[in-house]
This record gives structure tokens, sequence and C-alpha cells, in this order.
């Protein structure tokens, strides 16, 4: 597992792509909130920085300005510790809870005809995306309603 921060980062926002955002997986998995808050970070954040350091330096002047700073860097960094969480969960070995889950729905979805790739001997919780991904997009709602 490679511990790089600009790799983890592309891992996160490729993870955040292949999870599928579906009501029934949020019960179940900590990505979907991750995810959204995420999302919402990286639209919001970027402003709420600006708009902190602006204020902070209009109300305490220049004196203040290493706080204004860091309090900015500090809104910047919440969307990035998103995409530094689910970089670092994309390339987590599933549980073995998980993975007999992972194995199952691979399995059923073999069955009903599905092009998918070859079964990993240790899936990650990347591979477990990519499949539900699959398996929202290709199958019936019965198969989806059965499976969670």
């Amino acid at each position: 597992m490679s511990f790089i921060v600009p790799q983890m980062l592309q891992d996160g926002q490729d993870y955040m792509k292949a999870w599928p955002m579906q009501k029934q997986l949020y019960a179940l998995f900590p990505e979907c909130r991750v995810i959204a808050a995420t999302k919402f970070g990286i639209k919001v954040m970027p402003a709420l920085a600006v708009i902190s350091v602006a204020l902070h330096l209009n109300y305490f002047g220049m004196d203040h300005l290493s706080q204004a700073i860091a309090t900015g860097i500090f809104f910047l960094s919440l969307p990035v510790q998103g995409l530094l969480w689910l970089g670092h969960r994309s390339q987590q070995s599933l549980p073995p809870a998980i993975e007999s889950w992972y194995r199952q729905i691979y399995e059923t979805m073999q069955t009903k005809g599905c092009a998918l790739e070859n079964l990993k001997p240790k899936p990650k919780f990347k591979e477990l995306a990519l499949l539900l991904k699959t398996a929202f997009s290709e199958m019936d709602r019965a198969f989806t309603k059965h499976m969670f």
C-alpha cells in the first residue's frame, strides 16, 4: 500500500467516482456519508476559506495574518482529508464478512451473465465499489433489493 499523498488523493477521487451512491448502502458503509461530505466540501470550502481570511483580516488587521492563514488552510484541508480517507480506504483489504458478501454478489452476477473482471484472491474496497456499481447499473431492482 502506498502512502504517497498525491497518489492517495488520486485514489480517493477515483474511489469517489466508483462508489455507487445508493440509499441501500448508506446504512452499511461510511463511504456514502464521507463522499457526500467531501463533495460538499470541495464546492463550499474554498469560498469559506476566502471569506474567513478576509473577515479575519478585516476585523483584526495584519497583526493576525498568521491566524487568518491558519483558519483558511483549515477550511481548505477538510475536503482534502476526505479524499485522503477515501484513498486510504480504497486500498484496504476487505474484512472477512464483507469479503464473503463480495464473493456471493460476484458469483450471483456471474451466473446472471454479467461480464466481470476476474475474481481477485484478496479484494480491496476499490474492487467492491466497482462490483457494486456494476450491480446497480446492470442488474434489475429485484436482484439489488434481494442482495441489500
